[in-house]
């Protein structure tokens, strides 16, 4: 367990708390909103939102304009590792 830990880009204890942007300022998603996975060890996506935030030198960037730039892409598609722009 301790191996899969070390591997992960962000800490477990960050992705629990980190939540997408756009999310959260609705009504619409529950009593939760914004809560997001890890896919392919680079990306953080929103379910409620559809947004995709890349995970670039281990930092989350939560933008919501890099959100919305891969919010078309088919999360079997992105990029790994995401491209830095």
């Amino acid at each position: 367990m301790s191996e899969q830990m070390t591997d992960m880009p962000i800490s477990p204890e960050l992705l629990k708390i980190l939540r997408c942007p756009v999310a959260v300022q609705s009504d619409e998603y529950g009593d939760d909103p914004g809560r997001l996975e890890l896919v392919k060890g680079y990306w953080l996506v929103c379910a409620d939102s559809g947004l995709k935030y890349p995970i670039r030198d281990g930092i989350p960037v939560m933008l919501i304009e890099e959100g919305e730039k891969w919010k078309d892409t088919p999360v079997d598609e992105l990029p790994v590792p995401p491209p830095s722009d």
